[in-house]
């Protein structure tokens, strides 16, 4: 049977297995190959329109070293263009070399090749289209059409006429322009209008300018007469458009005089200076609406003939080679299915029925579900029984059964039963392996997918990380808290590219997390200055930490520029091409906080850590930030309020007393687990009791390997910098050693009346170190206040006089 399996699946692999493949260095040399050969056509055929006709005797000598052509190219160039512009398409052979010149770029940089069909296709059909034109209108000039469009044009000439081929021609036109162009009536006629929106305003300002412009009293009256038209009737519209214009015109021109009229459109602030009557304000204001939605149409034209010519942005083209980790690099400790012993089931039936009917407790019906570490068994209680009066009696039936972590969950939740969890005598392991494996995991259509292990029901118990949206883990030494970390890391990296996520590890105890250092490149995120990515120092934690509010700070002004609400619009929106990245844009991904041995964290550094942990939890979800808490001791003090709330999916291993189980789960239960992996989680409903996936570490080394052994990013994904307390400056600074935009960036930080080191990236578009000194020598110069912390600087010159006259008594 085993050889028959490894047959078909060899057949099958067989059958899968692609025949023909191109490696990347092949991929570059034939795309050089090809963009040379393009440029090589472009030569000849420029050439050819020249010395085409000296040549045309010497193309039956080819292989004549002695005869020479004068095309550019020679020989090869005046056959090469003979073939595709005499004998071919005429003067649309152009295409062809742009064509080719695309594919091998294509192929140079490793873009897939399927986009390139509908360019071919359309080219070939626009090359057909000129041909045939030329050959219509050029009759006398037959190189023009070439032999294609020359014969094209005889055969449709004897079926449907001359004026049959023009008709023919418009029509192809007209497909071509609403197919691969995009142009309706509509956009026409928006078109028509805007450029005559355009010339009223021209003519307006003109007129301004004319009559405020004094020279024009020297001007004799008959040429006057001559320029200026005669007075004709003005509706009253027209008269609204006009005052709304002037305005528009006198209000740029006291800002900045070089500014055209048909740049300000976007500019609403000019109407609200203007001193019109209340019925002339409303025209306007319609005007201004219409324009911004031409604006607005003109920006999705354009993104969706983005997408339709180079296809949705792709984040995974950086590493379009990146492999997933197989599953061979998982040990399978065994099948994965339960093996049944009856005589224990019968046995522990027994003495649960007889242990309630010590007491006095009938029931009618009793049933057994197992699973890997723990059998459940669903009882209904005759008419009349008490459901407390069940629950008293949980150590009663564990000392009858002689088994440790008996939990009485009394009701089941939507089952109308009491159920009895009792551990089994053989437990079986939950191989990493087999849950990955699973249908349930391989299917799921989850943005940060994680496996568990197996329910109680010997199901693949899988969530999502980014619904939760941040897992608070806790459990007595040795419990299995770090195995499930493991779990969870391995989960994500076997579902996810390195360019849709990153981690940023904070490991205290210094050997739990080591071995993702080799991924360091493809999956972790760290700060400019860190030699390690990840980190052990409780200092630098801090520093991450702020880090990380900067970042959610910064994406949450993306994604308002962007008018979305949460980071899986804001990446649609961005592949779909709507999005600008010369505006500040870029693809997201999602950050996963991991922090190993919190506890010991708080006891370092208390509020500096628990502070800008609560503001991320209670901010970061839309963003795409999510943190996942690790502590081996939930006491109050550790595992506060604030925290608390913020995090409502929780993970309890076992625990020593019912005190901690209800720090983490609000609930007891936790201290009657049997450790090993055996686990309780909840986010914020029911508890659910969960055999924890078994991940050993040579595993997980050999995951690294795997991952690191691939091309990587040049560097971990960098998070902003962050300027500790301790990092401002008190010291004055030389006016000679300031920055070349000290004054802009003055201006921009007075404006808006708010000091951060973000707002000058953002209008400046500078690197934060760069911001940073800027800001130290706005302090120093008087301009905004000390460090604040998480809040903005604050801005001491009121308005630009203060600023104008504090920067010349310098």
């Amino acid at each position: 049977m085993a050889r028959k399996r490894n047959k078909k699946n060899n057949t099958t692999s067989a059958k899968t297995r692609p025949k023909f493949q191109i490696s990347n260095q092949q991929k570059i040399i034939f795309g050089t190959l090809l963009m040379l050969l393009s440029v090589a056509f472009l030569i000849a055929f420029i050439s050819y329109f020249a010395t085409w006709q000296q040549d045309q005797s010497l193309l039956k000598e080819f292989w004549d070293k002695q005869v020479e052509a004068e095309n550019w190219l020679n020989k090869f160039g005046a056959s090469v263009s003979d073939f595709f512009i005499r004998k071919g398409f005429g003067i649309a052979a152009f295409i062809f070399p742009i064509l080719i010149f695309q594919t091998g770029l294509f192929l140079f940089v490793g873009l897939p090749l399927k986009k390139l069909n509908n360019r071919w296709f359309w080219g070939i059909l626009a090359s057909i289209w000129i041909a045939i034109f030329f050959g219509f209108f050029a009759e006398t000039a037959p190189i023009l059409g070439g032999v294609i469009g020359f014969e094209m044009n005889d055969f449709l000439r004897a079926y449907i006429g001359k004026i049959g081929i023009g008709l023919v021609l418009l029509f192809a036109l007209v497909v071509y322009l609403v197919n691969r162009l995009g142009v309706t009536p509509e956009k026409i006629q928006s078109l028509f209008q805007s450029t005559q929106k355009e010339f009223k305003a021209a003519f307006a300002s003109n007129k301004q300018k004319a009559e405020a412009n004094p020279a024009t009293d020297l001007v004799e009256p008959s040429i006057i007469s001559q320029k200026e038209p005669a007075p004709k009737a003005v509706t009253k519209d027209e008269q609204n458009d006009i005052a709304i214009e002037n305005s528009f015109e006198v209000k740029l021109a006291t800002d900045d005089d070089t500014i055209a009229p048909s740049s300000s459109k976007t500019k609403n602030t000019s109407f609200t200076t203007t001193h019109q009557p209340e019925q002339d304000e409303d025209p306007g204001l319609q005007i201004e609406v219409e324009t911004t939605q031409e604006e607005n149409e003109e920006i999705d034209i354009l993104s969706d003939r983005l997408v339709k010519d180079f296809g949705e942005f792709d984040p995974k083209l950086a590493l379009s080679n990146y492999k997933f980790p197989t599953l061979e690099l998982l040990n399978d400790y065994g099948a994965g299915s339960i093996t049944i012993n009856q005589e224990e089931l019968e046995e522990n039936k027994n003495k649960i029925v007889d242990t309630l009917k010590n007491y006095k407790i009938e029931i009618s019906q009793i049933k057994a579900t197992i699973g890997p570490t723990v059998t459940l068994y669903e009882i209904v209680p005759a008419a009349g029984v008490r459901i407390s009066k069940i629950k008293n009696l949980e150590d009663d039936i564990a000392l009858s059964l002689a088994a440790l972590g008996i939990r009485i969950i009394a009701p089941i939740p939507g089952r109308g039963t009491i159920g009895i969890e009792v551990p089994n005598k053989n437990a079986t392991i939950v191989s990493m392996r087999s849950v990955i494996a699973s249908k349930k995991f391989q299917s799921a259509e989850m943005e940060l997918p994680i496996a568990f292990g197996k329910n109680i029901s010997n199901e693949t118990f899988v969530v999502d990380l980014a619904k939760m949206p941040h897992l608070l883990m806790a459990g007595a030494t040795g419990q299995g808290k770090s195995v499930g970390l493991n779990a969870i890391l391995t989960s994500l990296l076997y579902k996810k590219h390195p360019a849709e996520v990153k981690f940023v590890l904070v490991d205290p105890k210094k050997v739990e997390l080591t071995l993702f250092n080799k991924i360091e490149r493809h999956y972790l995120a760290k700060l400019p200055d860190s030699e390690e990515a990840i980190i052990t120092d409780n200092t630098k934690v801090i520093n991450t930490l702020n880090s990380l509010c900067i970042e959610m700070d910064n994406r949450y002004e993306r994604l308002k520029n962007a008018m979305v609400r949460n980071i899986k619009e804001y990446n649609t929106k961005f592949k779909a091409r709507k999005l600008n990245p010369n505006d500040g844009h870029e693809f997201l991904p999602y950050i996963v906080l991991v922090i190993d041995e919190f506890a010991d964290l708080i006891m370092t550094a208390g509020k500096e850590v628990e502070t800008p942990i609560a503001r991320l939890a209670q901010l970061a979800r839309a963003i795409g930030i999510h943190l996942i808490i690790a502590t081996q001791r939930p006491s109050v003090n550790v595992i506060t309020g604030i925290i608390k709330a913020n995090f409502p999916a929780r993970v309890a291993f076992r625990v020593t007393s019912k005190i901690d189980s209800r720090t983490i789960l609000d609930s007891p239960g936790a201290d009657q687990l049997i450790g090993r992996g055996d686990m309780l989680y909840t986010q914020g409903n029911d508890l659910t009791r969960i055999q924890c996936a078994f991940v050993d570490t040579p595993e997980v080394e050999k995951i690294t390997d795997f991952i690191g052994s691939q091309r990587a990013y040049p560097s971990a994904y960098e998070l902003p910098e962050y300027v500790g307390e301790d990092s401002g400056t008190s010291l004055d600074i030389d006016v000679s050693d300031r920055d070349a935009l000290f004054r802009e960036a003055a201006e921009v930080i007075v404006i808006a009346q708010q000091g951060s080191a973000s707002l000058l990236q953002r209008k400046l578009k500078l690197g934060y170190n760069r911001a940073g000194r800027i800001i130290d020598q706005l302090e120093a110069a008087g301009i905004v206040g000390p460090f604040e912390g998480s809040k903005a600087r604050q801005v001491l010159v009121p308005d630009m006089v203060a600023l104008d006259m504090l920067l010349s008594n310098e």
